[in-house]
């Protein structure tokens, strides 16, 4: 009797990615030392920060791309996508809307601009102001939508303009039927290279995280953070309630998902987004992530991309808190009629705002400038802890972003319900060495599937 060869398996390739956000954790502490110890060193090594968080943004738009043509050109129907689309819109209204009132309660409760003198602190002001022109209205937001030509929306930078070529590509190639696979094929494999380079890329945020780190602290020093502590302690408290109250409670209601599970299953993105100061630097991660746990590709292209662009729930936090800051710094405060149209003005001038540098900032200076003017002296006195600000406001926004694809999954019945408590409770890891699913549809061990023993 013969033997049977029984042929191995190759060794699964070890994780080493856990040391890149160790790396990363010990460049933050360095990058404040630094700051603290040699101001004229960290100012320097400041762009740094800035040149990692352009190559994030390089890869945003392939991204995006690829998800939605991938997404949508597989599918049949078209209807699909549209509604996944106008209920996501419909969500994104309703959770700014909450985060609005959220904002109100605590700043008119909290107060944390009386008593305090902004004149030394004003003339930073106008340059905001100066940004905010910039940033366009509603009319030329809408305008910018369509560009100037398809190859264009892949270099301009511009989410908006990815997402509608991207659109009409899939729907394109949807229409074409069985012609157009040869064309899906193509692109599947160019989303792989794309993951793969973005890989590479991320082992450069040691670097980065150290470069902005220590920029911030050499411009604002500690005491800049110390005098307005209570301010960024009230945002920072207001985000974790809306994040854990609000979208807690409502993905547990809707979806039966733990919100502390999915955090825990973030966590390297939220590391990422916290050393650079942005969520889009966790964009393309956060679409490889939501695809992993369950959710149909088609679901993911669209809610994610639209949802960077109008579900800003912790801007919305940002702009209502310090409205009222300045205002009661000004010792002027705003009356409840004049709060709500002014931050209703501010929220969708934001939409017009994105993808602007400090586009919190800007929109903030454009909104008091067109209602408030005496109040525009008083921005300039956050500018030297919003970029610590903005770290919660894209952890916020980016944990927004992240529960509203579940939940339009769940009401789309585009999401494996079963697949997303394996994969949050760690039955099936995320292969962080190519960020793409090439088996989505692994079956998981049931009642009525046996397990090998």
């Amino acid at each position: 009797m013969s033997e049977t060869t029984i042929p191995q398996q190759a060794p699964a390739r070890r994780d080493r990615t856990h040391w890149l956000y160790i790396a990363v954790i010990v460049a933050v502490f360095a990058g404040i030392l630094a700051g603290w110890l040699a101001p004229g060193f960290g100012k320097q090594v400041g762009e740094l920060g800035t040149l990692f968080v352009n190559l994030i943004k390089m890869m945003i738009s392939p991204v995006i791309f690829c998800t939605i043509v991938l997404g949508i050109g597989s599918v049949r129907a078209a209807a699909k996508v549209g509604k996944v689309g106008g209920l996501a819109i419909a969500y994104f209204l309703l959770m700014s809307t909450a985060a609005l009132a959220i904002g109100l309660v605590v700043g008119n409760l909290i107060q944390p601009g009386t008593g305090l003198d902004v004149a030394g602190h004003a003339k930073d002001a106008a340059k905001y102001a100066k940004d905010a022109s910039s940033a366009g209205g509603t009319w030329d937001f809408i305008k910018e939508i369509v560009p100037t030509s398809m190859l264009s929306s892949l270099t301009s930078g511009k989410v908006l303009q990815t997402l509608f070529v991207a659109l009409l590509v899939g729907f394109g190639i949807q229409a074409m039927g069985s012609a157009g696979e040869p064309l899906l094929r193509g692109i599947a494999l160019v989303q792989k290279l794309v993951f793969r380079i973005l890989t590479m890329i991320l082992w450069l945020a040691p670097i980065g995280a150290f470069g902005a780190i220590a920029n911030v602290v050499a411009r604002t020093g500690l005491d800049a953070v110390k005098q307005l502590a209570l301010l960024m302690a009230a945002f920072y408290l207001t985000c974790v309630v809306f994040v854990f109250g609000i979208l807690g409670v409502l993905l547990r209601a809707a979806a039966g998902v733990s919100i502390f599970k999915l955090v825990r299953y973030l966590a390297r993105e939220y590391l990422l987004i916290v050393a650079t100061s942005s969520s889009e630097s966790a964009l393309p991660r956060l679409i490889a992530k939501m695809e992993h746990v369950g959710v149909e590709r088609t679901t993911v292209g669209v809610v994610v991309p639209t949802g960077y662009s109008f579900n800003l729930d912790g801007t919305a936090i940002y702009l209502t808190m310090a409205t009222l800051f300045v205002a009661d710094a000004m010792g002027n405060p705003l009356s409840w009629t004049e709060q709500l149209g002014l931050l209703l003005f501010m929220i969708i001038a934001s939409k017009g705002a994105a993808g602007v540098t400090g586009a919190g900032l800007a929109t903030l200076a454009g909104g008091l400038q067109s209602h408030r003017p005496e109040l525009l002296d008083g921005v300039g006195l956050i500018v030297g802890i919003d970029r610590f600000m903005s770290e919660a406001r894209a952890l916020t926004n980016f944990s927004g972003n992240a529960v509203a694809t579940i939940l339009i999954g769940t009401w789309t019945r585009t999401i494996d319900s079963t697949r997303v408590q394996a994969v949050l409770d760690k039955e099936i890891p995320f292969d962080e060495t190519t960020m793409v699913d090439d088996h989505p549809a692994e079956q998981l061990p049931t009642e009525k599937t046996p397990v090998p023993a």
